[in-house]
């Protein structure tokens, strides 16, 4: 069927006109390399650099703190790998023998997860920092986590299946007073690729070393994200070939991105406060519609203590795919839990770490709503919903049960 109504912008978000506006000169006009020395390559430079600046006063840093990536995983692979192999390097130059330790919390995005479980394997020791049942971290537990070998933690902002926005600021003031007696730093990385255009980012106020941001999070482009490195914070090369983005992401820069990234983040930043408020009224409405028509359902996570925009319901006994796929027959698009997960057939390992009811994980959908959405397309979907979760329940030996 059509589409009809799109609530997975957790996964991504179509991009605005006035976004693609920008962006079209650089792909047929203003198509010089950026590194080019000639005219054509100097107006794609200024280009980028312009887009960096942008992007730089939307977070409070400064311009020479921003560099662009592929991707929001990329950055935090940069992120987290090239801290590590810088410090490697002055640990052996001490004379410190061992690859040291890493802090992560258990319901991290992939982004992350994946390089704590390769960092693992070379022989570094990774402490995964437990949730409560809302999805947020002590920072308390944090900071007791850090050990003589500990070189950097990576909590996210806000997590990406159910929403809960991280005490970062809280965590990064209680990690400084750890750091004040130590001889090695220990250095803070933050994935604000949930939060990036949702939320204020003052990455000031944050106290963050290092910060990773996805375009597509927030009506930009595809393919292009940013990672924000503390003037300070030493960042070692993981990828070869070029000198563009202080040679920590080599490869002529895609400058059609850059500039939708940062048209993007600028109209984002400009209406947080009226985006957030619209779209957390429609994830009431729909949260309400749905609590209140389907019986034995649950709200994973708190819509309280969460990015707007968010609503992971666990429907008892019955598959979320199967949900998913029922919704999508009728012209609704939603998902059940990261996009970068789709093809995994474990439990959400963000549920599970919340202490949530197994027939409730088995059974969650994320619906994350954006700006574009309406309450027409919310009743939409608590028209169709109920009948749904009701059928398919019939077939459903633990519901019969």
């Amino acid at each position: 069927m059509t589409l009809k109504v799109y609530f997975d912008n957790g996964a991504t978000t179509p991009l605005k006109p006035e976004v693609l506006e920008a962006m079209t000169p650089y792909f047929c006009e203003v198509y010089g390399n950026p590194s080019s020395l000639h005219s054509a390559g100097a107006a794609a430079a200024r280009a980028v650099q312009s887009a960096r600046e942008t992007v730089s006063k939307c977070i409070n840093a400064e311009p020479a703190e921003i560099i662009f990536t592929g991707s929001g995983t990329e950055a935090d692979n940069i992120a987290i790998n090239g801290v590590l192999s810088a410090l490697e390097k002055i640990q052996i130059a001490r004379g410190v023998n061992g690859k040291g330790h890493i802090i992560i919390s258990a319901i991290e995005h992939h982004g992350v997860l994946y390089i704590a479980k390769k960092l693992k394997a070379q022989g570094y020791e990774v402490s995964y920092i437990g949730v409560d049942k809302t999805g947020k971290v002590n920072p308390q537990e944090v900071v007791n986590a850090v050990k003589d070998n500990t070189l950097i933690i990576s909590i996210m902002h806000a997590n990406n299946e159910v929403g809960t926005i991280q005490p970062i600021a809280e965590i990064a003031e209680k990690l400084s007073k750890v750091n004040s007696g130590r001889a090695q730093r220990v250095y803070f990385h933050s994935d604000c690729v949930q939060s990036a255009g949702k939320i204020a980012l003052d990455v000031k106020a944050l106290g963050v070393d290092l910060v990773s941001i996805a375009s597509h999070k927030f009506y930009g482009p595809k393919g292009v994200g940013v990672l924000y490195v503390k003037k300070g914070v030493p960042v070692a090369p993981i990828l070869f070939g070029g000198a563009q983005e202080r040679g920590l992401r080599p490869g002529t820069e895609n400058v059609a991105g850059i500039v939708g990234f940062a048209k993007a983040f600028e109209i984002a930043v400009e209406n947080l406060d009226k985006n957030a408020e619209y779209v957390s009224k429609l994830c009431a409405s729909l949260c309400n519609g749905i609590l209140s028509t389907v019986p034995e359902t649950v709200v994973n996570g708190s819509l309280e203590k969460s990015v707007s925009g968010i609503v992971n319901i666990g429907f008892k006994c019955i598959e979320g795919e199967a949900i998913l796929l029922k919704l999508s027959q009728a012209g609704v698009a939603v998902s059940t839990g990261s996009a970068c997960a789709t093809d995994s057939v474990e439990p959400s390992h963000v549920l599970s770490a919340m202490g949530v009811d197994t027939l409730a994980a088995a059974g969650a959908v994320r619906f994350s709503l954006g700006c574009q959405n309406t309450k027409e397309e919310v009743d939409y979907v608590l028209s169709i919903l109920p009948k749904i979760v009701e059928d398919l329940r019939k077939m459903s030996p633990l519901w019969k049960s």
